[in-house]
């Protein structure tokens, strides 16, 4: 339960955080957005190296410990599509991928750096990180195939159905249509991902069927458990 406690606080406060300085400070909202992006996607890389159990109470599933944090990364691609539109969020896309490549480079860098004698963690820090790097190769072709694609279905979702949108007139909480570019580009981004991820991170390495399923059931289902602070971000953007 402690966990989930984590995710829902973490959830709220970048959702409120993000909120807070799009209106109050207009100029620095795509920045602060894209640092978020950063943030999950450098963490997801390196939590993708335990592979954890995911216990759903009537059933449990092996996967990566990162799909907490994935539908982190899905959820902040359709708040800046949201606020900025298709265009700047290919931007940050590519400004998140342009970091990933550099902490892979100092990773390598240091892991390539002579252990001190009385260093007694090497192996462990060889093993952690020499999976890690082969773990971001799979992240970066995921993250660009999967990110770029959501950012698409989120604006063509919200183009087609924009004026439908406009004329609900009941609360924004329950406004269908944002439920729909919400959850529609996240369950595509989150199973593309789980597929090609799993199978260039793991194959050889790891049963690959068992991750496959873990990775579509677990992200998919913390990937519907938070968009309500996706259609609580859009309301709160409209007050």
């Amino acid at each position: 339960m402690l966990v989930w406690l984590y995710w829902i606080i973490t959830l709220t406060i970048a959702t409120y955080a993000s909120v807070y300085v799009i209106k109050k400070m207009p100029e620095n909202g795509f920045t602060v957005l894209t640092a978020f992006y950063v943030v999950y996607l450098a963490a997801s890389q390196v939590l993708a190296t335990r592979i954890i159990v995911f216990d759903l109470g009537f059933s449990s599933f092996f996967a990566p410990a990162a799909v907490f944090i994935y539908p982190f990364i899905a959820q902040v691609v359709d708040m800046i599509n949201e606020v900025y539109g298709e265009r700047k969020t290919h931007i940050s896309i590519f400004i998140a991928f342009a970091t990933q490549v550099l902490f892979v480079l100092f990773i390598g860098m240091v892991t390539n750096l002579s252990p001190a004698p009385f260093f007694e963690l090497e192996d462990a820090w060889m093993s952690l990180f020499g999976l890690s790097i082969r773990i971001t190769i799979a992240s970066w072709v995921s993250f660009l195939v999967c990110s770029n694609l959501d950012a698409w279905v989120f604006a063509s979702l919200k183009k087609h159905f924009l004026q439908k949108e406009k004329n609900f007139k009941h609360d924004t909480l329950i406004n269908p249509y944002i439920w729909l570019r919400s959850s529609a580009s996240d369950f595509v981004n989150l199973t593309l991902d789980s597929l090609i991820f799993v199978v260039i991170a793991y194959y050889g390495v790891m049963p690959v069927l068992p991750l496959v399923i873990g990775q579509l059931i677990s992200k998919n289902v913390i990937g519907f458990l938070d968009n309500p602070w996706f259609v609580l971000y859009k309301k709160l953007l409209n007050k």
